[in-house]
């Protein structure tokens, strides 16, 4: 899927819109292969890809939001759209894998602008007291990590700063480690 072009592309969005559940799931898993190395290819196709963030099926949006994830990096404006989808799979009560593709595609698209940043930190806020110490906190801290590496405003970097702090200071492990390294990357 590395060496794909747009007609192959179009191909694979005309089938997530299918009625397979199964080839929706194998179609987004391309999708987001092929979005992870030519994410410029995608751009044309971002409506559809929001659009199937509200398929039944847990493994179509998280590889669709890692698909989106990709291409913020091209072009946040172009999946601002993403946001609503994104914000209803962060808190997925089904499955950890979609909420965790929602909020590394929040941190991803906070990390891009100081407006931005503040539109996703509530959410983010509330996630990661939602899902501190769950399987997938370890790749929460790591994404957060990236949005304190990026254009954040101010008021979400002392945000974020606040509430990783504890944990820098008085936590144990991957957390503690995390923890310490965002609050240096805010500084």
């Amino acid at each position: 899927m590395a060496d794909v072009d747009d007609t192959q592309v179009s191909g694979l969005i005309e089938e997530l819109s299918g009625a397979s559940r199964r080839r929706r799931q194998e179609v987004a898993h391309q999708l987001s292969i092929a979005a992870k190395a030519h994410p410029d290819l995608m751009l044309a196709h971002v409506d559809a890809l929001v659009d199937a963030l509200y398929r039944p099926e847990a493994q179509t949006r998280w590889e669709v939001l890692d698909a989106l994830s990709a291409i913020v990096d091209v072009s946040a404006d172009a999946v601002a759209e993403a946001y609503d989808g994104a914000e209803a799979s962060l808190f997925d009560d089904g499955s950890a894998t979609v909420r965790l593709s929602a909020f590394v595609f929040l941190c991803r698209f906070g990390a891009s602008s100081p407006e931005r940043s503040d539109q996703v930190w509530p959410l983010l806020d509330e996630a990661i007291q939602c899902y501190h110490g769950d399987a997938e906190y370890r790749d929460m801290l790591a994404a957060l990590l990236g949005l304190a590496r990026g254009a954040a405003s101010d008021a979400t970097k002392d945000a974020l700063a606040a509430r990783v702090r504890f944990d820098a200071e008085s936590g144990s492990g991957y957390i503690k480690t995390f923890s310490a390294e965002i609050l240096q990357a805010l500084e």
